[in-house]
């Protein structure tokens, strides 16, 4: 915990490399010290079939999950923060979004929990 997950336009990872993307991502989210260090997830669903307003137009949207408990503050810096990395990255890309949801703690499982 937490997930960042980024979906792009495939003509995204041809831009730059999906490592180095998705480093951006970890270190703006590492950067913002919020969560533990190591417990940070990215991952990278580039879309060769897609459309934005009828436009085949190169985007990029991250699903940020995250265990409740930070404040709407928080998330605000923490979405400002990973679009303003991602727009110095990508300067040409007209859409460049993200949105934060909350797991609860109480319906939250993994592997090491059961």
């Amino acid at each position: 915990m937490p997930h960042f997950v980024i979906d792009c336009s495939k003509n995204i990872i041809n831009l730059k490399k999906p490592e180095e993307i998705i480093q951006k991502v970890y270190d703006t989210a590492d950067s913002s010290n919020l969560f533990a260090k190591g417990d940070i997830k990215v991952r990278i669903n580039p879309f060769e079939y897609y459309t934005v307003g009828n436009t085949q137009d190169d985007f990029m949207h991250v699903f940020a999950n995250i265990m409740e408990g930070r404040t709407i503050e928080q998330k605000k810096a923490l979405s400002e923060s990973i679009v303003s990395a991602l727009k110095k990255m990508f300067p040409d890309v007209p859409i460049i979004s993200i949105n934060i949801r909350d797991f609860e703690k109480a319906t939250y499982c993994n592997k090491s929990m059961v």
